[in-house]
């Protein structure tokens, strides 16, 4: 039996594997069981892990530190990886307004954390730790170690009331998250999954009325308004066609029109004459039965010297007598506007004539098992250059000790950057959905394994002590009330739709765990956008925040 303990007990980089696994597995299986409703999902690997480490099972430390560290990295860059092409659009969007709502919770977590520390005479070492376990929020404890090392003062106790209130800064956002949906939350307040895909392609019918646009081009019409459109097909004379930018526009035409949103089409009634009531948003139209003449079809840009071009480079509706009207891209749908970068992986909605698609399909590619094989290389070459950023030493006046954005702020950072402009340097970025979730859960599952032994040592004779008791009541305010208060400033002041919201919340209190338990309750990508969105600001703040209490404090 000295085969089966050496495979569990003694150290080597083959025992590092073996337990991490053990506890991934049993937190993974378990975390699947739902109590009142709720189930912790891949949190509960943090918690198998503290029961491991407190029955003694350890690993050595290099191998805990780079598997941890690993581990949070690929989550992290995933994260951004996936989110990206969104990124920027949802924050022009409305991200101003998230960044707000975080900064909030930010501010009351502090403002609790200072007036525990003048009301109950914990030390404020002790508070900045407990902050950072409220928070779940690593790299501030990180910053508050070196800074305390500065002072010359021991840098165990901030670990040891991180560790402490972590469990529940982990599984109080979760709380708070169902505690405000179970109550507070309408149906209403859901996001619609195709919301934001009719937001931003919204297909509307017309029938040419107006006289000012007789005989004008539809490039002149174009140029009448800033609404964006595109004309995909237009009905003359009981014919369909497909209408280039210089065909003239005439009495009684029919067009088939896709703009960005619904509340564009007023403005193109004013300029065409007469809005037909039909609905052309539903999923039941059959777009082939329209018209004998053209059909419908999807084209996945598979080739890579089409990534990065812009869509009027291709001339395709010039050389083929084609028109593209959408294009679906991660989960949203796009108006497929002359200067719209291509991507690979972009799902095109071509109309024309058989033949005529048949061709473009060769141009664009459209062989979609190319898409499974994994592109590693932008993978790899980001994460590089994510750990590169965070890396990176920033001087604050005032502040002594340089801040850095760490193992989770630099790679997150970078893999928004590759995400959005990747392409437009002729980068393949695409992973498949399905390849993007094993990389999040296996980053994330490392990471909770290995934080959980290494906490999990010391963790439960902390926690019978008399300040021990007293330091979870503390953590788990701070965790818990600013982000009740918050979700329902953001939910009935705000009148922000309850995923965009448990992003803003988990991302605000870098709760990654959070994030996967509102992705599997929330439908759409809302929560990871927002996630996203607020997360490397306040991650920043917070790294920021844990120095500067201290100095002021000490």
């Amino acid at each position: 039996m000295e085969w089966l303990y050496s495979l569990f007990c003694e150290h080597s980089a083959l025992q590092a594997v073996v337990v991490i696994s053990l506890i991934s597995a049993l937190g993974l299986g378990l975390g699947k069981i739902r109590i009142f409703g709720i189930s912790l999902g891949v949190t509960f690997v943090f918690f198998i892990g503290i029961m491991a480490g407190h029955l003694g099972l350890s690993v050595d430390t290099q191998m805990l530190n780079y598997a941890e560290s690993f581990g949070l990295v690929m989550f992290v860059y995933a994260l951004g990886l996936q989110v990206g092409p969104g990124f920027f659009s949802s924050f022009r969007s409305g991200g101003v307004r998230l960044v707000e709502l975080a900064l909030g919770v930010v501010f009351l977590g502090t403002l609790m954390t200072v007036i525990f520390h003048l009301t109950t005479g914990v030390s404020m070492p002790d508070m900045v730790g407990l902050l950072c376990g409220a928070t779940t929020n690593t790299p501030a404890l990180g910053a508050a170690q070196q800074a305390m090392k500065q002072f010359g003062l021991p840098v165990s106790g901030p670990a040891l009331s991180c560790a402490v209130a972590y469990p529940l800064g982990v599984v109080g956002v979760i709380l708070a998250i169902a505690f405000v949906r179970k109550i507070f939350v309408r149906p209403s307040d859901l996001p619609n999954p195709d919301k934001e895909h009719k937001n931003q392609a919204y297909i509307v019918s017309f029938q040419i009325t107006n006289p000012a646009i007789y005989g004008r081009s539809i490039r002149d019409v174009a140029h009448l308004t800033t609404h964006k459109f595109v004309i995909s097909r237009l009905w003359r004379d009981g014919k369909v066609s497909i209408p280039t930018s210089e065909m003239t526009l005439r009495k009684g035409d029919k067009l088939l029109v896709i703009t960005t949103s619904e509340k564009d089409v007023s403005a193109l009634t004013v300029i065409f004459g007469e809005h037909e009531e039909k609905d052309w948003n539903t999923d039941s139209i059959d777009w082939n039965a329209i018209d004998s003449q053209l059909i419908s079809q999807r084209i996945v840009v598979t080739r890579p010297e089409i990534n990065g071009k812009k869509l009027s480079s291709l001339r395709l509706r010039n050389h083929y007598g084609i028109n593209i009207s959408r294009v679906y891209r991660s989960g949203v749908q796009l108006l497929a506007t002359p200067d719209l970068t291509l991507q690979m992986g972009d799902r095109l909605t071509v109309v024309g004539e058989a033949a005529a698609i048949q061709n473009v399909s060769k141009i664009l590619g459209n062989a979609v098992k190319s898409l499974n094989e994994p592109n590693l290389i932008s993978v790899f070459v980001g994460i590089i250059l994510g750990l590169a950023v965070g890396a990176v030493p920033f001087s604050i006046p005032g502040i002594s000790v340089p801040v850095r954005l760490g193992l989770a702020g630099g790679p997150i950072i970078v893999g928004i950057l590759i995400g959005t402009f990747g392409p437009r340097l002729h980068m393949i970025t695409y992973t498949t959905r399905s390849a993007n979730l094993m990389l999040r859960a296996l980053g994330i599952s490392m990471y909770l394994a290995c934080l959980g032994l290494d906490a999990g040592a010391h963790f439960f004779e902390t926690v019978v002590r008399p300040e021990g008791l007293l330091w979870i009541l503390l953590g788990f305010s701070i965790t818990f009330v600013p982000v009740v208060i918050m979700a329902l400033w953001a939910l009935k002041i705000n009148k922000l739709d309850f995923g965009s919201v448990s992003g803003m919340l988990c991302g605000s209190m870098a709760n990654p765990m959070a994030l996967d338990y509102a992705n599997d309750t929330i439908e759409g990508d809302n929560p990871s956008v927002s996630y996203a969105t607020v997360y490397p600001v306040c991650m920043f703040l917070r790294v920021i925040i844990a120095q500067v209490i201290l100095m002021f404090f000490l």
